[in-house]
């Protein structure tokens, strides 16, 4: 049974969901355990346990200089001096960018890594696939038909939710409802809309417009929009074409057990989407850069770097919810869209006769340039809409929206000049910036 919440009261007044490992606190040994972070807000009470009806010990006022030396779940244990601790959640503070690209600047955090198997460390190759090699890449078959092996539906996905007490509940967003209604509008088709271009041509003929008028109604036709269904076919077409050109440049992981874990969960989350019945595929690619790819038509795909770093099925869960929110929103897939608009306009200019259809154009589009538009910069709307999209959808399948906020602090906490993050930091926005985002849309 669902239940209708708010998303501001998700993120604030549902009890925080602490996944913490058997032994309570998890952090790391030594004096790199701890990490330095400020006080984020005017006040922030410091409990001597991690939850609200444990007993307050300090108040801290903004801008404070704290250290952080364990997390446990969705809060943070700091050290208070006098050999005192104390717990704050994790959006109480923010991490400070960490200045060098070291060993301690990706470890001591990270109190919590590889999906809850103990702190991430430093064996994992860095080898950052980039965009000229997601260009370059061949496509793996044999890659996506593993891939897609291990998808599992959407029965399969809410039995395990069950299993783990994930419960869902409704959470509105007034901006899916819109796009929700658009997609049901009744549109025509590409062939029905060209019906009428035919007409059109026909009397240009009768009127003598010679070349002139020909070459225009080839633009025309070029120019002819897509019906719902049609873009929806299309990205069906291309998640695996692109999907299997990031396979070619870095395989799946070869660990079965994540790549169903990650299926699990995201299958689970996706089902909490505006497109609950894409063929939500998900894996996780033997790269150890710190990143995640949505393709059109719901295939997601996440580095081993980034993996390593999660601490827990919410973090596993959070990353996805923001892919999830790019394909949602077909932001990669709109930008193959607006170079196709582009090539109506150089069209217009060269009076191209034998341009490819718009049909043809996004299978042409792979075909020359792989996976690549993948690496490429959406703008910054694209992605604080799909960091909100990620509050929304976790909250709606039963995990604390703070899991994306952790997540973003554990890059934050790698460093601006971290090898790691070399291809995020030029694709997205500022780590600082979307965590001052986050606070905006949750204080709305």
């Amino acid at each position: 049974m669902r239940h209708r919440i708010s998303f501001r009261t998700t993120t604030f007044l549902l009890p925080l969901l602490l996944f913490a490992t058997a032994s309570g606190v998890v952090a790391a040994a030594g004096s790199q355990a701890e990490m330095p972070a400020v006080v984020h807000k005017a006040s922030v009470d410091v409990h001597s346990g991690p939850a609200f009806d444990t007993a307050k010990v300090a108040t801290l006022s903004r801008n404070a200089a704290v250290r952080i030396i364990a997390q446990q779940g969705l809060w943070y244990r700091l050290e208070l001096g006098a050999g005192k601790t104390g717990y704050v959640r994790i959006n109480d503070v923010r991490m400070a960018y960490a200045g060098n690209e070291a060993p301690a600047a990706n470890t001591r955090v990270l109190f919590t890594g590889n999906a809850g198997k103990g702190r991430v460390t430093e064996t994992a190759s860095v080898r950052g696939i980039d965009e000229s090699s997601l260009r370059r890449a061949s496509h793996d078959s044999a890659g996506i038909a593993r891939m897609q092996g291990y998808r599992v539906d959407p029965a399969t996905a809410a039995a395990h939710a069950r299993s783990q007490g994930w419960q869902a509940s409704r959470v509105n967003w007034a901006g899916e409802a819109s796009v929700a209604s658009a997609r049901n509008r009744p549109q025509a088709t590409q062939a029905e809309k060209r019906q009428g271009l035919s007409t059109a041509r026909g009397l240009l003929s009768k009127l003598g417009a010679g070349a002139i008028g020909d070459s225009a109604m080839r633009v025309a036709d070029r120019a002819v929009g897509k019906s719902e269904q049609e873009l929806a076919a299309e990205e069906l077409e291309l998640g695996p074409a692109i999907a299997g050109r990031v396979l070619g440049a870095a395989p799946l992981w070869a660990n079965d057990e994540a790549q169903k874990r990650v299926n699990l969960v995201g299958r689970w989350v996706a089902s909490q989407t505006a497109r609950p019945d894409l063929p939500w595929t998900f894996g996780i690619i033997d790269d150890g850069e710190v990143n995640a790819f949505a393709a059109p038509g719901g295939y997601i795909l996440i580095t081993r770097g980034l993996y390593d770093l999660l601490a827990d099925d919410a973090e596993i869960a959070a990353v996805i919810a923001h892919e999830l929110g790019h394909v949602v929103q077909r932001d990669h897939y709109e930008v193959i869209r607006k170079q196709e608009v582009a090539g109506v306009g150089k069209d217009i200019a060269m009076a191209q006769v034998r341009a490819p259809g718009a049909a043809s154009y996004a299978k042409d589009y792979v075909s020359r340039h792989g996976a690549a538009v993948l690496m490429g910069s959406l703008d910054r709307d694209a992605e604080y809409r799909a960091d909100q999209a990620a509050g929304i959808y976790l909250a709606r399948a039963g995990f604390d929206p703070l899991a994306f906020y952790a997540v973003l602090q554990k890059m934050t906490a790698l460093g601006t000049r971290s090898a790691r993050l070399t291809q995020m930091y030029r694709t997205h926005p500022p780590l600082d910036h979307r965590l001052d985002q986050l606070d905006r849309q949750a204080r709305r």
